[in-house]
């Protein structure tokens, strides 16, 4: 299939930067992007050579600044396109391309002269540290952006967040919240960048609060599946930031009309986001240079689970529940219809039930009880 005419420039951007990379499967790539090896090793030799991606002649690069008065409009001019932007990320991002630039703390005050920055704000800013995974593709950070008003209908926004790079793999516009919406666009995902290790999620619709049937679908493709705990939103952290600067730098300053047009306005600063907007959190480098795509190949037709000659293997019907001992246990209505393994624990009338690897319930026979449950991340 060749390249999508909409958005034929973001596209090539993000392959090319993807394909730049030293472990990057390009041929891989290509299939996942849906052109021709010979098109993807075509891009990537243009952009070794600093070519440009565009059938167009590319502007003349602009030589260093020495004049102060042409440097404050350089700041003034990139702050205009991205009022949310403080002094680090302008600098970094006019460093990028190309223009000699002073030191942090005077486009700091260029801002300020210019009445571009509030004392208030500055004070608000504050460094927050948090945890990430070492790799990308380690963990992919899932959630809606709540619900967002157009002038015709509302817009529920899909963002998958990777952890390690920050990279936004999905900024979707949606028209409701439902599994096959998330399932629809998640497949988009898996089927460019791969399959992640493990994916986490709140406890809010669609997600719900027990294993779903969103959860085993991803659990066919071998992805470990967590959710947040109750009232712990920083689970989430990397994601809910993530909607925090949607908000600031997109939904506050354009109004959305349609989900096509809103659709657009995603997919646009997406490539900024990912390509452009240095982050605090990465030594203010841009997501795609931590990013890479996933080995593991998204799976069209998943095997069913297999088990060992030693496991207890029972059908989930009705009801989520097995037979089993003489009773009746309730593991889960996401399963009904698949066979499940149960497996003797080291303690005595204590037994653990798996889908494939995923433990998703415990029986213990001294008080008759099971328990139930996912994975809290």
């Amino acid at each position: 299939m060749p390249w999508q005419e909409v958005s034929t420039m973001t596209l090539r951007e993000e392959f090319t930067r993807l394909a730049l990379r030293e472990d990057t499967n390009l041929r891989q790539l290509c299939r996942r992007f849906g052109i021709s090896p010979t098109t993807g090793y075509k891009w990537r030799a243009r952009a070794r050579l600093g070519e440009p991606l565009s059938d167009r002649s590319r502007r003349p690069q602009a030589t260093p600044l020495r004049c102060a008065p042409q440097v404050e409009a350089l700041i003034v001019g990139l702050r205009a396109q991205h009022p949310a932007w403080g002094a680090r990320k302008l600098a970094r991002r006019l460093e990028v391309l190309g223009h000699a630039m002073p030191a942090v703390s005077t486009v700091h005050a260029v801002l300020r002269r210019h009445g571009l920055i509030a004392p208030a704000a500055s004070q608000a800013a504050q460094p927050w540290q948090r945890f990430e995974h070492p790799a990308p593709n380690d963990l992919w950070q899932m959630d809606f952006k709540g619900h967002v008003p157009m002038s015709r209908g509302r817009c529920h926004p899909l963002t998958v967040l990777d952890d390690h790079s920050r990279y936004a793999l999905v900024l979707q516009a949606c028209g409701e919240e439902t599994r096959e919406t998330v399932i629809g666009h998640l497949t988009t995902a898996f089927r460019r960048y791969g399959v992640p290790l493990r994916m986490t999620m709140d406890n809010g619709a669609p997600w719900g609060t027990h294993y779903t049937r969103l959860d085993l679908w991803l659990m066919r493709q071998g992805i470990r599946v967590g959710h947040s705990r109750p009232f712990h939103p920083q689970t989430q952290g990397k994601d809910e930031r993530f909607h925090r600067t949607l908000k600031i730098e997109v939904l506050q300053h354009m109004p959305l009309i349609d989900l096509a047009q809103a659709q657009r306005a995603f997919d646009g600063w997406r490539a900024i986001y990912n390509q452009q907007r240095p982050h605090e959190a990465l030594g203010m480098g841009v997501p795609v240079d931590r990013y890479r795509p996933s080995a593991r190949d998204y799976v069209e037709h998943p095997a069913p689970p297999e088990y060992g000659d030693s496991d207890e293997v029972r059908l989930v019907h009705e009801h989520g529940r097995i037979a089993w001992r003489g009773r009746n246990w309730k593991v889960g209505k996401a399963f009904v219809g698949e066979r499940v393994a149960i497996r003797p624990t080291l303690e005595d009338g204590r037994y653990e039930v798996y889908w494939s690897t995923c433990r998703v319930a415990r029986i213990d026979l001294v008080t008759g009880q099971v328990n139930a449950g996912r994975v809290l991340a």
